[in-house]
């Protein structure tokens, strides 16, 4: 569509898409093979023994490549979370949805993805079904494709 700016001259207004194709790397690419085993990979710092997950390249913290490779626990702490009703480009699911912060057991930072297996009606709603603090498990796709979304959500625990 071409329009015409304040001083006169066209412009064209147009959406591209561009298709690409990202090299993981070793790190990550072992990171979501783990995820195709049901598994959560980390490494620890050699440095500041920190673990964090998903599994790093290199500390952010002490800047020293990462060590050892590690299994955190499937279950952790709902350190914070946002309920999103209003949809924008690039979603990982249609609203809506939870995102949820996520210390799990044996890690040292958050991870971050969807919390489901709760009512989504309403802001009032959810907020008597979660809580900064609460324990949260994950619940694993029937069909995995190493991406992060093998990991189908996480939800309360017991």
């Amino acid at each position: 569509m071409v329009t015409l700016s304040r001083d006169g001259k066209p412009v064209i207004k147009a959406e591209a898409l561009v298709t690409y194709e990202l090299a993981l790397g070793p790190t990550w690419n072992r990171f979501f093979e783990g995820l195709k085993e049901e598994k959560i990979l980390g490494n620890r710092c050699p440095r500041c023994r920190r673990v964090l997950v998903p599994a790093r390249t290199f500390c952010p913290r002490c800047f020293v490549d990462m060590g050892e490779w590690l299994e955190v626990a499937q279950e952790g702490e709902l350190v914070g979370w946002s309920l999103t009703e209003i949809e924008y480009f690039g979603m990982p699911t249609p609203p809506p949805f939870v995102t949820a912060f996520v210390t799990l057991d044996g890690a040292d930072c958050k991870f971050m993805h969807l919390l489901g297996g709760i009512d989504l009606s309403g802001i009032d709603v959810v907020r008597k079904q979660i809580w900064n603090g609460m324990r949260v498990r994950i619940v694993w796709n029937e069909d995995k494709n190493g991406t992060i979304m093998d990991i189908k959500h996480f939800a309360p625990a017991g």
